[in-house]
């Protein structure tokens, strides 16, 4: 009588010593299955392979989604500083319509113009635009002289 209840408990000792996951692999282990039903096995392959080909998707998605949301970023930025840019422009411009303005409901402020005043100029040879052009080539505004 004592050896059959010591052998049981030596058989619970095992099962609870052994792997908790033990159970679980040997059901799913793919050779068995291929065995009891290849339908299923193909099943079970078919489902891997699309749902690692999602996740594969749904990484490249958002890969791109973030590179096309920087994109849109820098260019709503670029549109943003040529409306600030267009907006002083316009200002400046309005400056300048109210100074003409102001000049010209003050007469006496006006020199007076005649055909007789006014002043032929020859155009600027030619021969300087050269020089003028190596002298610019010389300049390189990426470069910063040291003490600036």
């Amino acid at each position: 009588m004592v050896a059959a209840p010591l052998h049981q408990t030596q058989e619970g000792q095992r099962r609870s010593t052994a792997r908790p996951l033990e159970l679980i692999q040997g059901s799913l282990s793919s050779r068995q299955a291929d065995r009891q039903s290849p339908l299923l096995g193909n099943l079970h392959r078919i489902a891997d392979g699309s749902l690692l080909g999602l996740g594969v998707a749904v990484l490249g998605l958002s890969g791109l989604t973030l590179h096309w949301q920087g994109q849109w970023t820098q260019n709503f930025q670029k549109l943003e500083a040529a409306q600030r840019l267009e907006h002083r422009l316009q200002e400046s411009a309005a400056v300048l319509e109210q100074h003409h303005l102001g000049m010209t409901r003050k007469p006496a402020l006006l020199e007076p113009t005649s055909s007789q005043k006014l002043v032929y100029l020859e155009p600027p040879a030619t021969g300087q635009q050269p020089r003028l052009r190596a002298l610019l080539a010389q300049v390189n505004p990426r470069q910063i002289l040291p003490g600036y």
